[in-house]
């Protein structure tokens, strides 16, 4: 019989090879488990980032929704009240009733009152015009700022809110008043910045129709020319962006986040003055102007091809005297200032392929604090 120092003597290396294979398998079965276990914790992560996510989207989704639909209303609401000011600070009904009476009435009128009133319809029929596209165009646009704005602050203020145990209602409550402001501000153009805006219109429409009598013939090309200038005139007048008075409070601070500086004072205002902030960095920027000028001409562009089909009979196509222009400038003014589903201007600038890029960088390149 074998003792146990022999069988150990001769069975050793195969105990030795047993227990490293049950040793190496016995660890191999940890590392299985740790890696199974890691899979499992990865997984339950994602799936909880996915949902996180989701919450996330339909949270964005219902504000955005929302924003949306405040100013859909916000721009129908602000045309409106663009075209009764328009047409109250600008109108022409006096004048064209005196040159009836006169006309009717020869003794009733001087030569020279005539000439006066119809100086004074030529510079007030081509600012009107030059008013109407301008400001169309801006509140167009500004709009659309607004909501791109807001957009991106929904996004910052929904991704906040998922890491707060508070009800989400409680924060939005203050969201939305400060967002209704802001969309608010649309008006104060209006409201505020119109006597200024007509002012300075009218200055630079006084320029540009230096010289150009009643019998001068105006063609399609020259209509263009003229609005354009007038355009080009009123823009360039004073300091760069001086513009931006009319669509926005002066008294609003301009906007930085690069300093420690700028993000206490940032810290010290309230959301309605940091999106006000904002909008005027927007409408000061290099690429802002750009599309003011390609939208600007675009509706022009639009604006003479309407008159040459509108006014067939009389063709200003192959060109006809100043006094017979004027009253179809007159007429083509309420299409500029229709309300937003009507209106083919407002339509024009939404489809401009510079002004759709413009917003997509926007909304994905502006700054988060």
């Amino acid at each position: 019989m074998l003792s146990v120092r022999d069988f150990w003597r001769r069975h050793r290396r195969k105990v030795f090879f047993s227990v490293g294979v049950f040793g190496s398998g016995y660890l191999l079965y940890k590392l299985y488990g740790a890696h199974r276990h890691g899979i499992q914790e990865l997984e339950r992560e994602l799936a909880a980032q996915r949902e996180t996510e989701e919450l996330m989207k339909a949270q964005m989704q219902a504000h955005f929704e929302n924003i949306q639909r405040i100013s859909d209303v916000t721009l129908p609401h602000a045309m409106h009240d663009l075209s009764c000011r328009i047409t109250e600070e600008l109108d022409l009904s006096h004048l064209l009733e005196r040159l009836i009476q006169g006309k009717g009435q020869p003794n009733s009128l001087t030569q020279s009152e005539k000439l006066d009133l119809w100086s004074r319809l030529k510079i007030l029929s081509f600012t009107r015009m030059a008013l109407s596209v301008w400001a169309t165009t801006m509140l167009s646009l500004y709009t659309k700022v607004q909501v791109n704005i807001l957009g991106r602050h929904l996004y910052i203020d929904t991704a906040r809110s998922l890491g707060i145990s508070d009800s989400l209602e409680s924060v939005d409550v203050v969201d939305r008043e400060d967002h209704k402001k802001f969309l608010d501000s649309v008006d104060f153009l209006s409201q505020h910045g119109m006597p200024a805006l007509i002012s300075d219109m009218e200055a630079a429409t006084k320029e540009v129709l230096k010289g150009k009598q009643l019998s001068t013939f105006f063609s399609s090309t020259t209509l263009h020319e003229t609005f354009m200038q007038i355009l080009n005139n009123f823009m360039s007048m004073g300091s760069p962006n001086y513009w931006i008075k009319y669509m926005i409070p002066e008294h609003v601070k301009p906007y930085s986040s690069n300093s420690s500086s700028d993000d206490r004072m940032l810290s010290d205002v309230t959301e309605y003055e940091q999106l006000m902030m904002e909008a005027q960095a927007v409408l000061s920027s290099a690429e802002f102007g750009s599309i003011v000028e390609v939208s600007l001409q675009a509706v022009v562009d639009k604006l003479v091809e309407l008159m040459g089909v509108k006014f067939s009979g009389g063709s200003i196509t192959a060109g006809l005297p100043l006094a017979r222009v004027l009253p179809q400038v007159a007429q083509m003014c309420p299409l500029l200032l229709e309300e937003p589903s009507k209106n083919q201007f407002i339509q024009i600038i939404k489809n401009i392929q510079e002004v759709e890029l413009f917003f997509t960088l926007l909304y994905a390149n502006m700054p988060s604090d």
